[in-house]
């Protein structure tokens, strides 16, 4: 099976919980301090191996293309006054990773996104993040799942575990059986997803989705295409891969890392703070 060098990232929701910061800016624009969020993803993503990354975006959407494509003119001018610095991490990044972007038409759900790039990839194996989730951890998750999926040669599901049942009902749960226990790290075989259930029927492993990472092979596509409409009359990636886990052997393991969800101001704002308390600044 080939190695994981490409990936998927979504980016076409409209960020309604952040309006009206996001009227007229993307969400995954908006800053974590001098960095927007989709910087850190795309940073995890190239420090895991992944060379090439196609963005689904919308026609709001502008502001990440211009934000990843060299603006020579500008680095010109800050070179000339000693101040390139403030830019260089964007430059090294560019000059490791090709970014490729397609757009998706409909808001029909991030399995509907996903399919959009289906081209793009044939019968590769493949990254796939949402843009809002920024995982802090000393190994970049995807790299921790590309490591997993490396032993397994099937899809991964990067989770968390939380004991706090009530906090439970606000993620999708996954539902697994140990399969081994590495370094303290923990994978499991993956038997259902589950977005969102009540607290009688949470996950009794405690597993969550916690930052949208994956590692798919090709067999998520025919259950893609296949899937109905589901919450919203949209097609979601949970559900086909539930489908997926039904039928092939998939994985879930507990990552190590931090996860922030920037999906709102609040969780924006503390994001923003453990890493100003990371850097010294607080």
């Amino acid at each position: 099976m080939k190695k994981i060098k490409k990936a998927i990232v979504a980016v076409a929701g409209a960020g309604t919980r952040l309006l009206p910061a996001t009227k007229a800016m993307p969400k995954e624009m908006l800053p974590v301090l001098d960095k927007p969020v989709v910087q850190y993803i795309v940073e995890e993503m190239a420090n895991s191996g992944i060379t090439e990354i196609i963005f689904v975006t919308s026609s709001q959407k502008r502001a990440i293309e211009d934000h990843f494509d060299r603006d020579y003119e500008l680095e010109d001018k800050l070179a000339k006054n000693d101040k390139l610095h403030h830019i260089q991490e964007l430059i090294n990044l560019s000059k490791k990773v090709k970014f490729f972007y397609t757009r998706q038409s409909e808001p029909l759900g991030n399995g509907h996104a996903l399919l959009c790039a289906k081209e793009f990839l044939g019968d590769e194996p493949f990254a796939f993040s949402d843009g809002d989730s920024i995982i802090d951890a000393k190994v970049p998750v995807v790299k921790q799942l590309v490591q997993v999926f490396n032993k397994v040669k099937s899809s991964v599901i990067g989770v968390q575990r939380i004991e706090d049942k009530q906090a439970m009902m606000k993620y999708g749960n996954v539902y697994a059986k140990e399969k081994g226990v590495r370094n303290k790290e923990k994978m499991y075989r993956v038997e259902k997803f589950v977005e969102k259930p009540d607290i009688k029927n949470v996950s009794p492993e405690g597993l969550i989705v916690g930052g949208m990472r994956y590692i798919f092979t090709k067999d998520i596509w025919a259950c893609l295409e296949k899937q109905k409409m589901g919450r919203g009359g949209e097609i979601w990636v949970a559900d086909a891969a539930n489908t997926l886990a039904k039928a092939k052997p998939f994985y879930a393991f507990e990552y190590e890392g931090q996860y922030f969800d920037t999906g709102n101001k609040v969780s924006l704002l503390k994001t923003a703070i453990h890493f100003a308390e990371k850097e010294g600044l607080l």
